[in-house]
């Protein structure tokens, strides 16, 4: 069945008849194995697991904090029940931008739009001027070489990160595979040196009891799990970059929910039996972060050591990386449509890429650099604060893209799809990212690891980001209704 055929999909009117996606698709061949390192890449695994692991544990259900991230895996794979439906029958490579647009509006759909661009340019602009302080702590304490400003490696990064979005998606997608892969290895390494010495007193199963898996704050700590889980949501937006979408996006999704699920649940029990269940939550609570660097000197030794501090520099080279491959596609895709600068919707004549969109990423980054740099800002505290600003917002575009899910679904009642998919999994889905979105709000200082002037600012940002949007497409729907029209390409 051809685009023009599907009778579940919504007609365009006037100058959107055509298919807009015709003289748009980007151009790439990545397989499943690439496709699941590329968004396993802007997740950051080793980042993950030696930032949120220890506050899941910490703040969340303590020793039960490993069913956290099944729960989380759980989540993750009922959202995707309804996401990969609808993304059968939405071929846009939109996103979140798409499927809002075609489930809850043009209004909803660019105000979300709106918004995953500013979350996920928030998670660039903190984890690349983090990279920044870490490279160079790196550079003078591990290899003894001159000290430079963290600003002067951040605009190196920033650099090579640009050259590398400029390129074909398979460019990057064969570095984020090895990259990737290292820091993976190096994770399971951490997890098989505990349990082939026993943990500090014995290997047990005691995570799995009732009484711990609810014990502490089970909220918060399917709250950090579910932060630990992003990154398959990306898929949709490279459909037109993969070799056989219909297959591609769907085990790429289910894969990364697997692997995501498995690694951060056995990590976080290795870490627990490790420290020993009786004092895991009391000391990593005193500093969470450095809790995976301790157990890698005490299990693997200090040559463990030295070889996490290097690919927790690579990991978030390669998270940034990713991030600006999804950026940049955001931009592309609001170019198309006309609502940026048509310019950025040009696809590159020899790289099949997004060109103009990914320079624009990288121009814009260089921006919120300087006022980094001239604002003096902590990176660290910075990476912490808008990272935890990044979660809270994907949260909130998870929750949006669900409910345009259920309803489409239901709505246009498309082929192949069953009460499951239209109703069940969705209200599900609901539930539970309803209820983490809640505990987010409730508890988004923690998060964010801000004062009340920093929370307040960052949800001014987020729900007002999310409205300009919306009000941008009522405007647009009285004054240009041609762009209106075109909105989400529907």
């Amino acid at each position: 069945m051809t685009l023009e055929q599907d009778p579940s999909r919504p007609q365009a009117q006037g100058p959107a008849e055509a298919d807009p996606n015709a003289d748009h698709k980007l151009r790439g061949n990545l397989g499943v194995f690439y496709l699941l390192f590329t968004v396993f890449s802007y997740n950051a695994p080793l980042a993950a697991v030696i930032t949120l692991v220890p506050i899941t544990i910490a703040f969340g259900n303590g020793i039960g904090a490993p069913m956290a991230y099944v729960a989380a895996a759980v989540v993750a794979g009922l959202f995707a029940v309804g996401f990969l439906k609808m993304a059968r029958h939405v071929e846009n490579p939109g996103g979140f931008y798409s499927f809002v647009s075609v489930g809850l509006g043009r209004e909803v759909g660019l105000g979300a739009s709106f918004l995953a661009f500013v979350c996920y340019y928030l998670l660039m602009l903190a984890a690349i001027s983090y990279m920044g302080v870490a490279t160079d702590s790196l550079v003078t304490t591990m290899f003894h070489g001159p000290h430079i400003a963290w600003w002067a490696w951040t605009l190196l990064i920033l650099v090579i990160v640009g050259v590398f979005g400029y390129l074909r998606l398979d460019v990057s997608a064969r570095v984020l595979t090895w990259l990737l892969a290292a820091e993976s290895v190096m994770v399971i390494v951490h997890d098989v040196m505990i349990v082939a010495k026993g943990g500090a007193a014995g290997l047990t199963a005691n995570s799995l009891l009732p009484h711990n898996i609810f014990s502490g704050s089970i909220g918060l700590g399917l709250l950090f799990a579910m932060l630990c889980m992003s990154g398959f949501e990306a898929t949709v937006i490279f459909r037109d970059e993969t070799r056989d979408p219909e297959r591609t996006v769907p085990r790429a999704v289910y894969g990364f929910i697997i692997v995501a699920g498995l690694l951060y649940s056995f990590t976080t029990w290795a870490i627990i039996e490790g420290l020993g269940e009786q004092d895991a939550v009391a000391t990593i609570a005193t500093d969470p972060p450095a809790t995976f660097m301790q157990t890698t000197q005490i299990y693997v030794g200090s040559m463990g050591l030295d070889v996490i501090m290097v690919l927790l520099n690579t990991s978030l080279i390669a998270s940034i990386m990713a991030t600006h491959n999804v950026l940049s596609r955001y931009a592309f895709n609001l170019g198309v449509d006309g609502i940026l600068p048509a310019i950025l919707g040009r696809i590159h004549k020899v790289q099949g890429s997004p060109h103009i969109a990914s320079i624009a990423v990288s121009v814009v980054t260089f921006f919120g650099v300087l006022a980094v740099i001239f604002t003096k800002a902590n990176p660290e505290l910075l990476y912490a604060q808008l990272a935890g600003g990044f979660g809270y917002a994907l949260m909130l575009l998870l929750l949006l893209a669900d409910i345009s899910i259920g309803v489409y679904l239901t709505r246009r009642r498309p082929p192949g799809t069953t009460i499951w998919h239209r109703l069940i999994a969705p209200v599900l889905t609901f539930v539970m990212l309803a209820l983490t979105l809640y505990l987010a709000t409730e508890n988004f200082s923690l998060l964010v690891n801000g004062s009340a002037s920093v929370v307040n600012t960052l949800l001014v940002v987020i729900y007002g980001v999310l409205i300009s949007g919306i009000a941008l497409a009522l405007v647009l729907k009285r004054t240009r209704p041609e762009i209106y029209a075109r909105i989400g390409r529907q």
